[in-house]
C-alpha cells in the first residue's frame, strides 16, 4: 500500500519532471519581464559551473535548456514555464575573465535589479563547483542574499568529479567558507542524477 509520503513524494517529483516545461523569452532589461503570473525560482551561478546541466536535470529534459561549451555565453534572464506552475529562471553566468567589461557590468546590472525588485521570485538557487574554494564573487552573492533576507539555497555541484571522501571535504571547507550547516545545502550531479529528488524536495518547499 501506498503511503500519503510517497504519494506527496511522486506528486512533488511528477510537478518537474513529467516534460511539458516550455521556453518562454529571453530577457535583457528588467522592463521586459514576463507579468507575475506565477511564483519564480532563479538559478545563479558563476559561468560554467552547471548550471543548465542542473536546470535539465530536475526537468528531466535534456536540451532545454542549453548547455555552452563558451563560459558566458548566457546574456539574458531565460525564462521557462513548468507545467503551467512555476517560472524557472536561468540567470547570466558571472565571473567569467573574457567577457568584455561592459557586457559583465550589464550582466551584473540586471541580475541585480531582477533579484531586488522582482516580487514572484521566491527563491535563488546558488551553483557552487563543489571542485573549488569559495570565490569572491560566490561569496558576495550568498552575503548579500542572507543580509537581504532573500529565501536562497546552495547547491554544490559536479561531485561526480570528486572521489565520496574529497567531496566530504571540499563540501565541509565551502560550508565554512559561506557560513551554511550540512542541512542548508546539497550536493548534486547533474551526470549520475545524485541529489536530483533532494533538490526537488527542497525547492518545492519555497513555492506557496
Amino acid at each position: 500500500m501506498t503511503t500519503e509520503a510517497e504519494n506527496l513524494k511522486c506528486k512533488s517529483k511528477a510537478h518537474w519532471t513529467k516534460g511539458d516545461t516550455v521556453f518562454i523569452d529571453s530577457v535583457y532589461k528588467t522592463a521586459n519581464l514576463p507579468l507575475p503570473e506565477y511564483p519564480e525560482i532563479a538559478f545563479a551561478g558563476r559561468s560554467n559551473v552547471g548550471k543548465s546541466s542542473l536546470v535539465n536535470k530536475i526537468l528531466n529534459r535534456r536540451k532545454l535548456v542549453k548547455v555552452s561549451s563558451v563560459p558566458g555565453k548566457t546574456q539574458a534572464l531565460n525564462f521557462f514555464l513548468a507545467s503551467n506552475e512555476v517560472y524557472l529562471v536561468d540567470l547570466p553566468g558571472y565571473g567569467y575573465a573574457k567577457v568584455p567589461r561592459k557586457l559583465k557590468n550589464d550582466w551584473q546590472g540586471l541580475i541585480a535589479s531582477y533579484l531586488t525588485t522582482r516580487e514572484p521570485l521566491h527563491c535563488v538557487v546558488v551553483i557552487i563547483d563543489i571542485r573549488h574554494a569559495a570565490k569572491p564573487q560566490d561569496l558576495e552573492l550568498v552575503l548579500w542574499l542572507q543580509q537581504e533576507n532573500s529565501p536562497f539555497c546552495v547547491v554544490y555541484t559536479k561531485i561526480d568529479k570528486l572521489k565520496r571522501g574529497e567531496q566530504a571535504k571540499q563540501a565541509v571547507l565551502l560550508d565554512a567558507a559561506f557560513g551554511l550547516k550540512p542541512n542548508e545545502r546539497l550536493l548534486f550531479s547533474a551526470k549520475t542524477g545524485e541529489g536530483t529528488e533532494k533538490l526537488i524536495t527542497m525547492l518545492d518547499q519555497f513555492l506557496p
